[in-house]
C-alpha cells in the first residue's frame, strides 16, 4: 500500500477529469450509435403485459438494479432476478408475460448464458444490453443494444468504468422513452413516491394544510379599524378577510395595509371614522382548496405575500393559509 503521504494531489485531480472525459464520451458515442433496435425494444416493453425483469452479474448487475427501480418509479412494473439464483428457483419469477433485459458487458457471463435457453424456451422476449452484439448475449437476444466503449476509465483499462456508466445511461434512456410514452405525469411519480419530500410536494393538496373555520379571519364591509386590528391579531395569520353575508370575498386587510394606513392619515379621528370596505384591497389573490399546496406556495413567492386566502368555485371563504403553514407541511 502507498504512503498517503506521497498522495499527488494533481496526479489525483488529473484522473479524476480523465475519468469524466472518458465516461462522457462513452455515454455521447451510445447516443450516436442508437438506432431503430431501441425504438424496437421501446415497442416490445410497452407490449408487456407482464414486468420488466431486469438480470445481470457483477457489476451489470448492480447497475441492472438500478434500471429496475428506476422503471418501476416511473410507470414500468420491473424486478431485478441474479441469475445464478435464477438457475436455483428464481427462474420462477419469470412468466410468459414478462420481457427480459439482460445486461452483459462480455455477452458471455457464465451464470447468466445459462439460463438463456430457458427464456427462449419460455418465449419470452429478450433484450439485451451488451458491450459485444455478436457475443453470446447478443445472439440470443430478440433486440441486442450495444453499450460497448472505446475504453474503460480505469488506467488499467480493467475495471468495469465507462462501461457501466454506458449502462446505466442507456438505461435512463430506455425508461424516460417509455414514461412519455405512456404519459407518465408528475402525479403519477409522487404515488410512487409518497414518503419523500418529493412526495409532499406533489400530493399534498391546499385543503390538507389549510386553517379553518373560525381559524380564518374574517369580517364585514363595515367592519371598523377596531375591529380589523382585532381580527388579525387574534388569528395570527397578518391579515383578514373582508367578506359579505354570504362569505363572498370582497378584499383582504394585512398588516402592511394598516401599516401605510397609519402613515397615510395619521388623525385618530380620521382612523376611527375607517371602514374595512374603504381600506381593504379588493380581489385579493386566492387558490382553490383542491389546488396543490405546492402551488399556492408559488403562488405566495411569486407575488411577495405570506398569506393567501383560499375559496370555494362560488367564490366563497372557506379556509386560509401562510408560508409557516406550508414550511410546517414540509412543502417549502
Amino acid at each position: 500500500m502507498s504512503d498517503p503521504q506521497s498522495f499527488d494531489v494533481a496526479r489525483a485531480l488529473e484522473l479524476a477529469r480523465e475519468t469524466l472525459c472518458i465516461e462522457a464520451s462513452a455515454v455521447t458515442a451510445l447516443a450516436e450509435r442508437l438506432d431503430e433496435r431501441f425504438s424496437r425494444a421501446v415497442t416490445m416493453v410497452l407490449a408487456c403485459r407482464g414486468r420488466v425483469v431486469v438480470t445481470g452479474m457483477g457489476k451489470s448487475g448492480h447497475i441492472g438494479r438500478k434500471i429496475a427501480a428506476t422503471l418501476a418509479s416511473t410507470g414500468t412494473p420491473s424486478l431485478f432476478v441474479h441469475p445464478a439464483e435464477a438457475s436455483h428457483g428464481d427462474l420462477g419469477m419469470i412468466t410468459t408475460g414478462d420481457v427480459v433485459l439482460a445486461i452483459s458487458n462480455s455477452g458471455e457471463s457464465e451464470e447468466l448464458t445459462a439460463i438463456l435457453p430457458l427464456i427462449r424456451r419460455m418465449g419470452v422476449p429478450l433484450i439485451a444490453f451488451t458491450g459485444r452484439p455478436d457475443s453470446t448475449l447478443g445472439r440470443h437476444a430478440d433486440v441486442a443494444l450495444d453499450t460497448s466503449v472505446s475504453k474503460e476509465a480505469c488506467p488499467h483499462n480493467l475495471a468495469p468504468t465507462a462501461s457501466t456508466t454506458a449502462q446505466l445511461a442507456l438505461g435512463d434512456a430506455l425508461a424516460v422513452a417509455l414514461l412519455d410514452a405512456r404519459g407518465f405525469q408528475a402525479d403519477d411519480f409522487a404515488r410512487s413516491h409518497p414518503g419523500g419530500a418529493l412526495g409532499r410536494k406533489l400530493l399534498t393538496l391546499v385543503s390538507d394544510v389549510m386553517r379553518v373555520g373560525a381559524d380564518v379571519p374574517r369580517v364585514e364591509p363595515e367592519a371598523t379599524l377596531s375591529d380589523l386590528m382585532r381580527e388579525v391579531s387574534a388569528k395570527g395569520l397578518g391579515m383578514t378577510a373582508v367578506v359579505d353575508a354570504a362569505d363572498q370575498v370582497l378584499g383582504i386587510f394585512t398588516d402592511g395595509d394598516l401599516r401605510r394606513l397609519i402613515e397615510r392619515t395619521g388623525s385618530g379621528d380620521e382612523l376611527r371614522r375607517v371602514r374595512a370596505s374603504e381600506v381593504m384591497t379588493p380581489h385579493p389573490r386566492t387558490v382553490r382548496p383542491q389546488a396543490l399546496a405546492v402551488d399556492a406556495a408559488s403562488l405566495m413567492e411569486a407575488n411577495r405575500i405570506n398569506c393567501v386566502l383560499v375559496v370555494d368555485e362560488a367564490g366563497r371563504l372557506v379556509g386560509a393559509l401562510n408560508s409557516n403553514d406550508l414550511m410546517r407541511a414540509k412543502v417549502i
